[in-house]
């Protein structure tokens, strides 16, 4: 046991790249996952661009290798969008943003140097409400992330699937709140049938399956380990409210007209993210959440997990108060919580054995073009 411990950046939204590094260093963490979004996107929560995306080159990939080799740290990039559905001509530049970053990914050296490209896949919700809709968008998956992960395999670059359902991201009118492909396991072993490439695989996030009810580390026991790259560590606490009483922890809650719910004496959602009764938090900051930290961090070591974890603080504590310090202290909190289990007990305690965790190789050097889906067929 040794795995790296990472930090999210989109936390650390209106820092420059070198005093993210500060931080991550300060917070004893070995590696950052970039976030990297388009800019002019229509997502407007949890974004951050932290590299130049549209002047990147050669040049800036071998600054970016120096400059976290002297800082000790190695990294990821990533951004989160849907890539499948939503307003079409936003949907295509989703995913030409995401053969960007991929493209990136390759420059800093891919896979070969853990440079993974992490995103979501979305849902497409005209498909969705017709009959057989969840087949038709694995379909439509297949089609658009077919030349995406050829692509990227093509470039030794791995493609890497968040599996938030993003539950808020349609309005709260919405009956459905399943708005990301990927955010059950049933769907993610499909996705891999469907395209058996090796060149794809997951981020995944516990807390997301902790508030659909389910056991992470059932979870992990029926996962292939070969798909999980990395581990999003973020908590959630379930909540037991009166809306979980009136509208249970099955369905999402509904919206109605706010007059009769308020004669009625039923609660409706405050927004579109207040529909699963549940807060955000991170393992080790401000009280308990309603996971078994140490029993799923075990069965990953038992299971042989050496990937990164990385931080992902969106604690309502923490970086959702919008305070730079408590956002430090929330990183700092999850970083000694995961200590004393993927980090072996050394003469000053707990400590990730350096040693084993080697420098990022140089650059290849050589520039490569930048494609569009349309280039790819």
């Amino acid at each position: 046991m040794n795995n790296p411990i990472w930090v999210m950046t989109s936390a650390f939204k209106p820092l420059t790249l070198d005093q993210i590094i500060e931080k991550t260093q300060a917070v004893n963490a070995q590696g950052m996952e970039l976030c990297v979004f388009r800019r002019g996107g229509s997502r407007t929560d949890h974004v951050a661009t932290h590299l130049d995306y549209e002047a990147f080159g050669p040049e800036d990939a071998a600054k970016l290798i120096a400059k976290c080799n002297a800082a000790g740290l190695r990294f990821s990039v990533g951004a989160y969008d849907n890539l499948i559905g939503g307003d079409p001509a936003d949907r295509v530049q989703n995913q030409n943003h995401i053969l960007q970053l991929i493209r990136i990914a390759a420059l800093c050296g891919g896979s070969a140097n853990g440079v993974n490209v992490g995103t979501f896949v979305g849902y497409n919700h005209e498909l969705g409400i017709q009959d057989n809709g969840f087949q038709k968008n694995l379909e439509e998956y297949a089609r658009v992330f077919g030349p995406i992960v050829k692509y990227a395999e093509d470039l030794g670059v791995t493609v890497i699937y968040e599996n938030c359902p993003m539950e808020g991201w349609m309005p709260a009118t919405t009956p459905t709140t399943y708005n990301n492909l990927p955010g059950t396991l049933a769907a993610r072993k499909l996705m891999y049938t469907l395209i058996p490439s090796p060149a794809h695989g997951e981020t995944y996030d516990p807390s997301h399956d902790v508030w659909q009810n389910l056991n992470p580390v059932d979870v992990i026991k029926a996962s292939d380990m070969g798909r999980i790259k990395h581990v999003h560590v973020k908590g959630t606490r379930n909540l037991q409210t009166p809306a979980r009483i009136h509208w249970g922890a099955l369905y999402p809650m509904q919206s109605v007209n706010a007059e009769l719910a308020q004669k009625a004496g039923v609660p409706i959602p405050a927004n579109e993210w207040d529909r699963h009764h549940y807060e955000p938090m991170l393992p080790g900051f401000g009280g308990y959440d309603s996971m078994d930290w140490r029993a799923f961090l075990e069965v990953l070591m038992e299971r042989g997990f050496s990937g990164p974890f990385v931080i992902e603080n969106e604690g309502a504590n923490s970086a959702h108060t919008g305070n730079l310090g408590a956002t430090v202290q929330g990183f700092a909190a999850a970083v000694m919580c995961l200590a004393p289990i993927v980090w072996p007990l050394g003469p000053e305690g707990y400590a990730v054995d350096r040693t084993s965790i080697p420098p990022l190789k140089d650059a290849p050097g050589k520039d490569l073009p930048v494609v569009t889906m349309e280039q790819l067929g």
